[in-house]
């Protein structure tokens, strides 16, 4: 006779385990301990086997039956239930130790070779405070887009709308290594490109026209706030490098101030693309720096402070640059801008400013022509350090 609730519930445990069958092979177990447990026996292959469907009354008798026939059509097709449970145990078990932490954490110390570390770090952040709250424990292969949008819109919420298509990038590219080692089976981003609110047009980091450097120039000479700061803004003008290369600069990385081709040779940790860059110095910027070393001594940082880090704040310049009164008309970063404009205007060659704004081209090529070009690069780079201090005229002597 098939079972029913009120026999189930009337079941009691006795002095050896016990089963009580319903129909088709399930039937229900009573150990000696009084719980009573689902199981349905079949065959496979000639061969007696058991699995386990639940606990009554936590699986009901209807949801017992359900297991059961589910059961049975897998064996129709050929396949061994109590087989085709342990693999979705072992299945459920590697996913629940692929979260999504796991993976982003092995793909960000994958990356973090090639990356400065001040990028490394903003890169760091924006993970563990923009996805891992929301994502980080998730099973990555379980991972549904609309959670993925659910953790982008917070950061929409706050007005942080570019940062939102960093972050979005950043989900996408964990998401496409999990995939390359197997930890899921798409990016779940990819079809959430349109969902995303647009971005605001770019503000572009001021670049100061060339015919205000003359005044520019002046006012710098002129200015009496921190002597130190004022020759950081000068030696920034005369090799617009960026202002995490040159707050870090440390002296041991200058040769050749004595000679005839002084040279100062950023390591490749601190570039933004990973590879050392060389940066040929006019006479202007060796004065400079002897007129720094006064200041800074002869060892260690060229712009030492009493910060964290040890060195100026990376607002520092800026800082200054509003006290001569060019608040939203110039930046530190600007003077990239300008320096390219102006290169480019007096028909430098385009492959050096590149080269010097450490713009590098890829593969063999960029390595060759990083020495190449070196002698050429010298000779615009003293080219605009007359240009700066208006004693050349503004045509290449080339």
């Amino acid at each position: 006779m098939p079972l029913t609730d009120v026999k189930l519930r009337a079941l009691k445990p006795k002095s050896a385990p016990y089963k009580v069958s319903d129909a088709e092979g399930l039937h229900v177990l009573i150990p000696r301990g009084g719980s009573k447990l689902w199981r349905w026996a079949y065959r496979f292959n000639g061969k007696q086997k058991t699995i386990t469907l639940g606990q009554y009354p936590e699986v009901s008798l209807l949801e017992a039956r359900r297991a059961r026939d589910n059961a049975r059509a897998m064996l129709h097709r050929g396949i061994d239930p109590a087989e085709a449970r342990k693999a979705e145990r072992r299945k459920a078990s590697i996913a629940a130790g692929n979260t999504f932490e796991l993976v982003a954490d092995e793909w960000f110390a994958a990356n973090q070779v090639h990356w400065v570390e001040t990028y490394a770090n903003r890169l760091r952040s924006r993970l563990d405070a923009d996805l891992m709250p929301y994502l980080g424990n998730r099973p990555i292969a379980e991972i549904e887009p609309l959670e993925v949008l659910d953790a982008i819109r917070r950061i929409e919420a706050r007005g942080a709308i570019e940062m939102a298509k960093r972050v979005m990038q950043m989900a996408s590219a964990i998401f496409c290594y999990g995939v390359a080692t197997a930890r899921c089976t798409q990016d779940q981003t990819a079809g959430l490109k349109g969902a995303l609110r647009p971005a605001k047009s770019p503000k572009h980091r001021a670049g100061m026209p060339a015919s205000e450097l003359p005044k520019f120039m002046a006012k710098l000479e002129s200015y009496d706030g921190d002597k130190i700061t004022k020759l950081s803004l000068k030696l920034v003008a005369l090799t617009f490098v960026r202002t995490a290369e040159i707050r870090f600069a440390q002296w041991n990385e200058f040769e050749g101030l004595d000679g005839a081709e002084p040279i100062w040779r950023i390591p490749a940790e601190r570039m933004k693309m990973r590879r050392p860059h060389l940066v040929p110095l006019a006479p202007q910027a060796v004065a400079v720096l002897a007129e720094l070393r006064e200041h800074s001594g002869k060892n260690g940082y060229l712009f030492p402070a009493a910060t964290k880090i040890g060195v100026m704040s990376e607002n520092t310049m800026l800082f200054a640059l509003y006290r001569m009164g060019y608040h939203s008309r110039a930046t530190v970063h600007g003077f990239r801008a300008t320096a390219s404009t102006v290169l480019n205007e007096n028909q430098f060659n385009r492959d050096w400013i590149e080269m010097q704004l450490a713009h590098f081209s890829g593969g063999v090529r960029g390595v060759y022509n990083a020495a190449e070009w070196l002698p050429s690069r010298r000779k615009m780079m003293c080219w605009w350090a007359d240009f700066l201090d208006r004693r050349g005229k503004l045509s290449v002597a080339a």
